[in-house]
């Protein structure tokens, strides 16, 4: 049997980082959540991180991370996830605060000691680059990046998603590492939305878990609905930086390469995915997740759900 892929999960909770938790601790080996600010300020995503490995059991190490992007002003997303950044759930006290508030160290420290690690980010990329800037080792080291940010089209600003637009100048020292590196951009997480339908099946699993995260769904796809023209659900942006792991085969991907913008006055943030035809353009440096078969991507987050809500 294949061996379930180590990782640590770097996040900014966030209804769709919270499922993401749920997935990586079920469908891989989490040997680890660091949380930075990016949905919400840095006590609440920390906090939040925490009420979610309270809730599905498990005592993975939590270590608070950045407070702020590297050169930007904070800059939060209330108006997507509310002022708690897991707004729309009677949610429980935490059991305690964070390991420590030394993320960085943290994941240098990890993937020193045990090689072939997986980073997999679903917020701003300012821990993972200050942490490749810390060690330069660790490209090396590590297995890989699996991130949720960037598409070819944004949501924060015509060209910029909020991860990559939060803190370019991080996203750009990530995307300039020149290792592997996964990017579940908004192309392929526009496609797998949470429908009325497949929160039904959430809501209908036995146990608190399940009847929170419903709720959490119901708020965040409102949220999503009520902000689109054509979408049916919230879109669950952040487990596919996780399935992308874990279930590969969900996926349909290519090979591209890509660059952050840190200075335009109307693209910082963008991520320039290179799809010429041209011989002459730049060899990949991201492979690029395009579509998934949500149906499917869903029912494993089902299961994840199932087996934590009893």
């Amino acid at each position: 049997m294949t061996s379930l892929p180590k990782m640590i999960v770097d996040c900014d909770p966030g209804h769709d980082d919270a499922i993401a938790l749920v997935v990586a601790a079920h469908f891989a080996d989490l040997v680890g959540v660091t949380t930075v600010a990016g949905n919400a300020p840095i006590t609440a995503t920390t906090r939040n991180a925490r009420i979610v490995l309270d809730m599905i059991g498990s005592s993975v190490p939590l270590h608070q991370g950045a407070q702020r992007p590297l050169v930007a002003p904070p800059r939060h997303a209330a108006y997507v996830h509310g002022e708690s950044g897991l707004d729309g759930a009677d949610l429980p006290e935490p059991s305690r605060p964070a390991d420590s508030q030394n993320a960085v160290d943290f994941i240098v420290e990890t993937c020193r000691a045990t090689e072939g690690i997986w980073l997999v980010p679903t917020g701003p990329l300012t821990n993972i680059a200050l942490a490749l800037r810390a060690a330069p080792d660790l490209a090396d080291r590590i297995a890989g990046i699996s991130l949720m940010g960037g598409g070819s089209f944004g949501n924060r600003s015509a060209a910029a998603e909020f991860n990559i637009w939060a803190d370019p100048e991080a996203a750009s020292i990530v995307f300039d590492y020149g290792k592997r590196l996964i990017m579940s951009g908004l192309d392929v997480t526009h496609r797998l939305q949470a429908t009325p339908e497949r929160i039904a099946k959430v809501r209908a699993l036995p146990g608190r878990l399940a009847a929170v995260l419903a709720d959490l769904f119901d708020f965040f796809s409102q949220v999503y609905v009520s902000r689109h023209d054509n979408m049916r659900g919230g879109a669950v942006h952040d487990p596919c930086a996780v399935l992308a792991l874990t279930h590969p085969q969900l996926f349909t991907c290519k090979d591209h390469h890509v660059v952050v913008e840190t200075h335009g006055e109307l693209t910082m943030g963008m991520t320039l995915i290179d799809q010429r035809g041209l011989v002459e353009r730049e060899t990949p440096n991201c492979t690029v997740q395009w579509d998934v078969d949500a149906e499917a991507a869903f029912n494993v987050i089902v299961a994840a759900i199932a087996a934590f809500s009893k």
